[in-house]
Order: structure tokens, then C-alpha cells, then sequence
């Protein structure tokens, strides 16, 4: 059963929160293969019963705590042109997605993710990322691609590397992916 986690307020909230930081910390201190719901429940100190409740099962609480860890925490650097905002953005994206922590979110998320939603959020989070620098751009009077062809031909090809081909990324990858895009500005 699909649940939609949603930010909720009150006390909900602080429910939410103690099992996320739970999470987290037991997968730091002793493993994310050893950690099980009773585990989780303890640390929040909440009951198993709450955890099955809202999340369902172990997978869909790690999914939830993914993808919450996904979502960017600040708005793109503006470097004052649409090449070096685009270029430092995919290269950060690519650090943390790339890397083992976020490889590991990533495969969180879609895991336990049986309708589609959490990819969705993901996608998401990229597209406003990426539709602010786009925006700022086009601000300045810099000719811009749309948010859609940035998708693909910059985060799909580096998100397909990631996932299955995780050899030779690094920053000049990404810089090429956005010099190729930056060349082509036909959405």
C-alpha cells in the first residue's frame, strides 16, 4: 500500500522528524542492512506500531528518509551567467548523487517507491533547481534551453552513469553535458 508522505504539522511532524534523524543515525552508527523497524522505533522512541502505521514496512521509511535527504537544501549558486551557474550545478549534482551516500538515497528512494512518487519528487527537485537557474538567466537576457531539455541531455545522461555505468564521472563530464546542452537551445 502506497502512502503519500506529505510535511505534516504538530505532532506528526515531530514524529516524522524523530524517526528521520532515528534513521540516520543508526545507519551511521551500526549499518543500513542492520537497521529494523523495533530498531528505528526505539531511538525515536516511538512504537513499531506508529512506524508500520505511516510508513508501512522498513523499505518505504527508508525511501521517505531518501528522498527528504534528496530534496536540495539551498538555491543554486548564481555566478552571474547561464554556462557557470548551469556547469556548478551539475557538477554538484553529480558529487552527490555519484557519491556512495548518495548512490545509496537514491536506490532508497526508488525501492521502495512502488507507485512512482518518490521518483517523481526527485525529478522534481532537479527541475526547480534548474528552472531557477534557467530563470535567472533569461533575466539577464541569456538565450536559454527549457528545464526539459536540461533533463535530458544533462541530468538523465549523468543519472544513467551513476547507476550504471559509474566510470569516468567527474567534473569535466559534467561540463561537457552542459556545454552540449548550452549549444543546442532548442527545447
Amino acid at each position: 500500500m502506497s502512502r503519500q508522505m506529505v510535511r505534516p504539522g504538530g505532532r506528526s511532524a515531530r514524529v516524522q522528524a524523530s524517526v528521520h534523524t532515528a534513521v540516520r543515525e543508526l545507519a551511521a552508527e551500526v549499518g543500513r542492512e542492520a537497521l529494523t523497524v523495533p530498531l528505528v522505533a526505539q531511538r525515536a522512541g516511538v512504537t513499531p506500531s506508529t512506524i508500520y502505521r505511516r510508513w508501512g514496512d522498513l523499505q518505504e521509511l527508508l525511501s521517505d528518509v531518501a528522498v527528504e535527504r534528496l530534496r536540495p537544501e539551498t538555491a543554486p549558486d548564481d555566478h552571474g551567467a547561464l554556462s557557470s551557474d548551469l556547469a556548478a550545478w551539475a557538477e554538484q549534482f553529480l558529487d552527490e548523487m555519484a557519491s556512495p551516500t548518495g548512490r545509496a538515497y537514491v536506490r532508497d528512494a526508488l525501492l521502495g517507491d512502488p507507485d512512482g512518487s518518490n521518483a517523481g519528487q526527485c525529478s522534481a527537485y532537479a527541475a526547480e533547481q534548474i528552472d531557477l537557474i534557467l530563470t535567472r538567466a533569461a533575466a539577464r537576457g541569456e538565450r536559454t534551453p527549457g528545464v526539459e531539455a536540461v533533463i535530458d541531455r544533462v541530468v538523465a545522461p549523468m543519472m544513467y552513469r551513476i547507476l550504471f555505468r559509474p566510470d569516468g564521472l567527474d567534473a569535466a563530464y559534467a561540463r561537457r553535458l552542459v556545454a552540449d546542452v548550452l549549444g543546442r537551445t532548442d527545447s
